[in-house]
């Protein structure tokens, strides 16, 4: 008698973390996997206040759990916890009560699913290999970061090997340190130590953060295999470079997810949703009522926040283009008299600003151009007008114009993020060495 596959996929718990693993789930059940998405407590209620209290019934074979973060109740309920002790948490407190969790789904005296028979776990929460390992279970990676991220990521143990990290003292901020070319990265050109994902940038050798990426980049060479959301004509050098490397897991390209995800006909499933604060679908109307290319779309992720003196700036930028945008502002965005963050927060993670991202944006692919995190709103209007109106700013909308079709290309049948998805289902049940109902 068959058994059907059970997958527990359990995200990184911050929003970019949690919406591209939720498709990935989606995916692997339309393909005949029982799915349970394991949230940590604080974020299935944040999924809850935000979505309605039905809408994490899932269904009999998707499913959702919860395990504690190990962090002190929160003062709101709607505001993005601490990152650096969110990755220190997870790390030191989250193996047991998933252990605990994956054993409990595979009592049968306890519950009635299938037994667990494979793990997709973010990249950061790579504790969950040791569970897979005891239980004799593929175990995949998803890393949600871009592959140039992951890129300098693995190499985080040579700049320590190098010298180049801890930094010697606080000049190196000052004293064109972190101008120094790094050249030395497998399918990296021109990138600078100021490019470098900014973990690194930190003068104690005990710094919880990059001890942390330390620990993440040593558990993925355990990983069954690794999967990525990009697809490979966007990150052709790298990808190429990484896949000659023996010592690395099989790699699996299967972005844009999202293009992916949107394939899936029309199901019980699309109203299972990922998104940690209350949707405004009113202004969509609107954005509907204007023409092509007309309105600037302005977000700051769900982690970057600004003071309120940045958020005046930058708003009186935009508006003296006197172009018409559309700009979403979360509850947490702004910090200050009525912050919803604590201002040690705004400290820590100030130099984070996804540097090697906007590297390959603006350097790469052609797409962004960078802007310093001093807001002035003359630099502000500066940017959005050639952007909208000059000749790099159809230059870029060109280029963008190019992606798309290719990563639509990719993730059709026949293209390269197509196939990758059918190869890791069919990766997981030869591992498993099951066969799908």
């Amino acid at each position: 008698m068959m058994k059907k596959p059970h997958v527990a996929c359990i995200p990184y718990p911050a929003q970019g973390h949690i919406s591209p693993m939720i498709k990935l789930a989606k995916i692997l059940h339309l393909r005949g996997f029982h799915v349970t998405f394991v949230n940590t407590e604080f974020n299935h209620q944040r999924l809850l206040n935000s979505r309605g209290p039905d809408s994490l019934r899932g269904l009999p074979d998707f499913h959702f759990e919860t395990i504690p973060d190990g962090l002190p109740p929160p003062t709101d309920l709607n505001a993005t916890q601490d990152i650096v002790s969110l990755c220190i948490s997870t790390q030191n407190t989250c193996l047991e009560p998933f252990r605990n969790l994956v054993y409990k789904l595979n009592n049968t005296s306890l519950s009635n699913v299938p037994p667990v028979t494979c793990i997709v776990s973010d990249a950061c929460m790579n504790f969950t290999l040791q569970v897979a390992k005891e239980l004799e279970i593929p175990g995949f990676l998803f890393w949600t970061f871009s592959f140039c991220s992951f890129a300098c990521f693995m190499h985080y143990p040579h700049l320590i090997e190098r010298g180049l990290v801890p930094l010697k003292d606080e000049s190196c901020f000052t004293n064109g340190f972190m101008d120094t070319q790094i050249d030395w990265i497998p399918g990296i050109k021109n990138i600078l130590f100021r490019d470098l994902p900014t973990f690194v940038r930190t003068t104690d050798p005990n710094d919880p953060i990059l001890n942390f990426a330390l620990k993440v980049v040593a558990g993925t060479y355990e990983a069954t295999a690794l999967v990525f959301n990009t697809f490979d004509e966007l990150d052709v050098e790298l990808l190429d470079a990484f896949k000659s490397q023996l010592s690395l897991p099989p790699i699996y390209t299967i972005g844009p997810i999202h293009n992916l995800h949107n394939q899936i006909p029309n199901h019980q499933l699309q109203s299972i949703g990922s998104n940690l604060w209350k949707e405004e679908t009113k202004c969509l109307e609107w954005l509907e009522s204007k023409k092509p290319d007309s309105v600037l779309y302005v977000n700051f992720g769900s982690i970057a926040v600004m003071t309120a003196q940045q958020l005046v700036e930058f708003a009186w930028g935009l508006a003296n283009t006197k172009h018409t945008f559309l700009w979403i502002i979360r509850p947490d965005l702004v910090v200050g008299e009525s912050a919803m963050l604590p201002p040690e927060f705004i400290e820590e993670t100030k130099e984070r600003d996804q540097q090697t991202n906007c590297s390959y944006l603006c350097n790469h692919w052609g797409v962004g151009m960078e802007i310093d995190n001093k807001v002035k709103r003359n630099e502000v209007e500066k940017l959005v007008r050639e952007l909208m109106e000059g000749e790099i700013g159809n230059g870029m909308k060109s280029k963008a114009m190019e992606w798309k079709k290719k990563a639509e290309v990719a993730t059709s049948p026949g293209g390269s993020s197509y196939t990758n998805t059918d190869e890791i289902i069919n990766k997981l049940l030869w591992e498993c060495k099951i066969t799908a109902e």
